[in-house]
C-alpha cells in the first residue's frame, strides 16, 4: 500500500512534468552538497528545477503524464532536471557542469523531450544548439536569401544600362 507521502511525490512530479518541455536524468553519486547546490542554482537560473526522486515514483509520474518511460535510464541514484522554459539552456547547464574539473561525477544519462527519449548524446546535441535568438536570425537569413537574390537579378539589367550610359557619356566627353 503506497504511503500518502509517496502519493504526494508522484502528484508533485506529475505537476512538474505537465509544465515542463523536457526532463533530463543525471546520476549524481559522489557529488558533494556544495556541488549539488551549485548545479541546482544554475539549473534554476536557466529556467528549470532539479529533484532527487525514487526511480519508481518518477516512472509512475511519467506514465500518468503520458510520456515514455526511459527504462534504461531509470537505474541507480538519479536526479531529475525539469526544463520549464528553455530545454536547450537547461541541457547546456547540465552538460557544461559535468565537463568542469571536479564535477565529472555528475553523469548526464539522457532524458525525455516531448514524446522522444534522448540518450546522453542526444542531450549533448541539444546542449550544443545555438541560443534561440541565433536560430531565429538564421531562419530569417535563410528566408531572406532568395529575396536578396531576386533583387540582385532584377537590378542587373538596370545596373548594366547605367554602366553603358556612363561609358557613352565618358566617350562623348572625351571626343
Amino acid at each position: 500500500m503506497p504511503t500518502e507521502f509517496r502519493k504526494q511525490q508522484v502528484a508533485d512530479h506529475l505537476e512538474k512534468l505537465q509544465r515542463s518541455e523536457a526532463v533530463f536524468v543525471c546520476e549524481y553519486r559522489g557529488l558533494s552538497v556544495a556541488q549539488l547546490t551549485s548545479i541546482r542554482a544554475k539549473v534554476r537560473k536557466a529556467g528549470g528545477e532539479m529533484k532527487v526522486s525514487r526511480n519508481t515514483l518518477m516512472a509512475i509520474a511519467l506514465t500518468e503524464a503520458g510520456l515514455p518511460v526511459p527504462e534504461a535510464l531509470m537505474a541507480g541514484p538519479n536526479i531529475y532536471s525539469f526544463a520549464f522554459e528553455n530545454a536547450p539552456a537547461v541541457a547546456k547547464v547540465l552538460s557544461e557542469f559535468s565537463k568542469e574539473k571536479g564535477n565529472e561525477k555528475l553523469v548526464v544519462k539522457g532524458g525525455v523531450l516531448g514524446q522522444t527519449v534522448l540518450d546522453a548524446a542526444g542531450v549533448t546535441a541539444l546542449a550544443d544548439l545555438p541560443p534561440r535568438e541565433v536560430l531565429l536570425a538564421q531562419v530569417v537569413g535563410t528566408i531572406a536569401a532568395p529575396l536578396r537574390g531576386l533583387v540582385t537579378v532584377l537590378s542587373g539589367p538596370a545596373r548594366g544600362l547605367v554602366t553603358c550610359l556612363s561609358q557613352l557619356k565618358e566617350k562623348k566627353e572625351a571626343a
